[in-house]
This record gives structure tokens, C-alpha cells and sequence, in this order.
């Protein structure tokens, strides 16, 4: 493909409260294997990008750690390869990355140093899948300058506020677009996801930088929506962002659909992760699933319903846990209720404890003890 890939993974959100103070949200569990990056990185590499740059700021061990082989998303090659990239303190500078846009500006060097035409820019906290050489067809058909990948969300989605929305004309041609507005006049949301030209990038990120303007959405796409011919691509498959911790909550909750499942796990391209040596899952005597998503390394003794258990979960004798998500590497001890929860990862929750939320407050789970492995 005749494009590099730039994944965004470097930010934060205050949406997710608690849940992102151990790690970036780009690295945050999702569908019972998979980090959140896994989809992009897998949408980049089935698309035929051989050369893929993510850069990482916000809580970035977690996230370093799993993006430290290329392997996994098959980027090993003689040509390309996976780059992160961190902010980096030089003679003429020494912030850290101030937006988006600050973000491409200070590696820029390595951008005018490629040879590829075009640019595929997304975010890392997006869960779907999709092929990119088709969003390059349309931008090249439409000669635009930029295009954007957009969904029509629901009505009644609350949601919709935490985007950028879209008015869209009959040509696709976005006529306008307003950043995380307080009423929003269209159902079209920006999915993170664009399509522009190299040399242009490079000259608009300058341009941006000379005006101390630091943010890619506001200061180039808003900013030029009526001098550049900006175009949206419409996705039609299933799409989600998790930077709230409502929709990471529901975001899991959907991989327990069936269709979900099989859009991801069986149809069309597939999506890789870093892989654990782990065994499967255990059943002990006495345990009770129905509708559950059990990972490796998993152990149950007690009853799990309608719930997302990551990798090496322990479920003690005679717990119940209903419509939660538990994160990698949690013991949880007898006789322990849990209910509509998101459990933290590396918690011990002690026997006889009792978690309940609702499904219109999920409740945080997030026990203040250490675990110390030898």
C-alpha cells in the first residue's frame, strides 16, 4: 500500500476515571485478549501498511511493553517496521507532546523522510475493523485533500457529544464540522481515522506550528473545513471508542453478542495481539458459565453470567459474578458477589466481598493491595 500508518495513542481522558491511571488508554483490555491498539495495528497490517509509527506520551509503560515486538502484527519485515515514538527532549526543544498536531510536528523530520505518497492517521482507542486501502480508493476518486472516516450514530446515544460531528452534503463532502458541541446538529461523528496526503501533512503541520497551534481537529480540520475539499467515508460495520468508561463498559459487553463475536473473530481479516503462553481455561467442579467471555489462564469454581473474564482470573467457591468485566490477572475469593463492576487488573478481592453497581453507574472496582511475585 502506498501509505505509512500513524496511530494517536498518547492521550488521556478524564472520562475514564480510575481505569486510566495504570495505563494509556490505547493499551486498555479489550473483548477478553486484545489491547485497544490491537485493531488498529491489525487494520494497518491487513491493509498491506508496511511501515507503521504509534506515538505514546500518557502512562506509556504498559502500552511500550506491548508494542515492543513488531512480530505480532507481522511488521518484521526487511522493509518497514513498527516505530514508537515518545516525546524526546532536543537543542530546540523540550515539551512534551501539547496536541495532536505538536505531536506529528516534532517528529516531522521523520515524515520528510519517507517516500510514501499518502498518510493513514487514527486513533489507538477505536475498536473495529476495517480496510484502508478502500478509504484511500475513495480519496483518490473524490480527489479530496483530506478524507475522514465517519459513523451515523444512534439518536438517543448520549454519547455523541464526546465527538467530533459532521454535516455531510449529497457528494460526501463535509460542509461542516464542530468538535464535542453542546447540541449536535447531525448524527455523522469523526471516527479518528483520516486520509491525506504526505507533503500536504507536512505543509499544514508546519503552518500550524509557526502559529503555535498544537491540535490536528481543531487547528487543521475545523480551521480549513471551507479552504480544503474534506470528504467523509462512511462506516457501515460496527465501530466503537472506549475513552469513557461507560462505553468501555458496554464495548466489552458487546463482544458477548453473537454477531460481534463473528465479526471479528470469523469474518474476513483477522485481528492480532501479543500472544501469552497460557493454558486454557478451567472449570473446576461446581462452576456455572452462561454467556461469558473466558479467557486463558482463567480458573472458575464459581458462577459467571453474562460477563468478560481476562486472562488469569480466579473465581473462588461459591461467588457470583453477574454482567461485569474483570481485568487480566484478578483473584477473587470465596463467597464474593460482583455485579455489574468493572474489576481492576491485579486486584485480590478478599472472600465474603460485595461489589454491586447498576447498569446506569457501573462501579469501579480497584482494591488498594499489592501482590508480590517472586
Amino acid at each position: 500500500m502506498r501509505a505509512i500508518g500513524i496511530i494517536l495513542a498518547g492521550g488521556n481522558s478524564k472520562r475514564m476515571k480510575e481505569l486510566s491511571s495504570k495505563r494509556a488508554i490505547s493499551a486498555m483490555p479489550v473483548g477478553g485478549s486484545f489491547r485497544s491498539i490491537d485493531f488498529p495495528l491489525s487494520n494497518m497490517s491487513n491493509s498491506g501498511i508496511k511501515k507503521v509509527v504509534v506515538f505514546t506520551q500518557y502512562n506509556s509503560r504498559s502500552l511500550n511493553e506491548h508494542l515492543s515486538s513488531s512480530k505480532w502484527w507481522d511488521f518484521g519485515r526487511k522493509q518497514g517496521g513498527l516505530y514508537v515514538f515518545t516525546p524526546t527532549i532536543t537543542a530546540e526543544n523540550s515539551d512534551w507532546y501539547r496536541g495532536t498536531a505538536d505531536a506529528l510536528y516534532q517528529n516531522i523530520n521523520f515524515l520528510k523522510s519517507l517516500h510514501e505518497p499518502y498518510v493513514i492517521i487514527c486513533a489507538g482507542d477505536g475498536v473495529y475493523k476495517l480496510d484502508y486501502n478502500k478509504v484511500l480508493e475513495y480519496h483518490i476518486e473524490k480527489k479530496a485533500d483530506i478524507t475522514i472516516v465517519s459513523k451515523r450514530m444512534n439518536e438517543e446515544d448520549d454519547d455523541i457529544r464526546r465527538f467530533g460531528v459532521l454535516r455531510i452534503d449529497d457528494d460526501g463532502r463535509v460542509s461542516d464540522f464542530e468538535e464535542k458541541p453542546m447540541l449536535a446538529q447531525s448524527n455523522n461523528i469523526s471516527c479518528g481515522i483520516y486520509v491525506i496526503r504526505r507533503r500536504q501533512l507536512i505543509e499544514l503541520i508546519e503552518k500550524c506550528a509557526e502559529e503555535d497551534r498544537y491540535d490536528f481537529v481543531t487547528d487543521i480540520l475545523i480551521r480549513y473545513k471551507n479552504i480544503k475539499r474534506i470528504y467523509a467515508y462512511k462506516l457501515e460495520s460496527y465501530w466503537s471508542n472506549i475513552a469513557s468508561v461507560n462505553s468501555y463498559y458496554r464495548t466489552n459487553m458487546d463482544f458477548l453478542k453473537k454477531d460481534v463475536r463473528d465479526f471479528f473473530y470469523r469474518s474476513g481479516s483477522a485481528i492480532y495481539s501479543k500472544i501469552d503462553d497460557l493454558p486454557p481455561a478451567k472449570y473446576n467442579p461446581g462452576a456455572e458459565v452462561k454467556n461469558a467471555l473466558v479467557s486463558s489462564g482463567c480458573i472458575i469454581n464459581g458462577y459467571v453470567e453474562n460477563s468478560v473474564l481476562f486472562k488469569k482470573v480466579y473465581v473462588g467457591n461459591n461467588c457470583s459474578i453477574k454482567n461485569s468485566v474483570i481485568l487480566n490477572d484478578v483473584y477473587i475469593g470465596d463467597n464474593c458477589v460482583i455485579e455489574n463492576c468493572i474489576v481492576e487488573s491485579r486486584d485480590t478481592i478478599k472472600a465474603n466481598t460485595h461489589h454491586e453497581g447498576t447498569p446506569e453507574s457501573i462501579k469501579i472496582v480497584i482494591e488498594k493491595n499489592e501482590r508480590y511475585t517472586l
